[in-house]
């Protein structure tokens, strides 16, 4: 469940809530017992945790691990295909 910050416009108190998404949002003061809560809107820090999410994830520190295996692997797909050409052509 998101938890929603609020402020009174009256007395200034602020306060967090945990609620359900389909639950009305609060109206009532706890403290001044007045109609002049609002919700907060404050950008929120996204961390995404784990593998996968950034480019240099799948990099060695030097970056030279995927170039090696970049060019071993035309190395690999030209050979193959000489051994080919030399066996049609005996």
């Amino acid at each position: 469940m998101p938890v929603y910050t609020y402020r009174c416009e009256s007395c200034g108190v602020q306060f967090d809530r945990q609620q359900k998404f389909t639950d009305p949002p609060l109206t009532r003061c706890p403290e001044c017992n007045k109609k002049s809560l609002r919700k907060v809107y404050a950008p929120v820090g996204i961390v995404f945790k784990g593998s996968g999410f950034y480019a240099t994830d799948h990099r060695s520190p030097s970056g030279q691990n995927s170039r090696k295996s970049d060019s071993g692997s035309e190395s690999a797909e030209s050979k193959p295909a000489a051994s080919s050409e030399t066996k049609s052509s005996e």
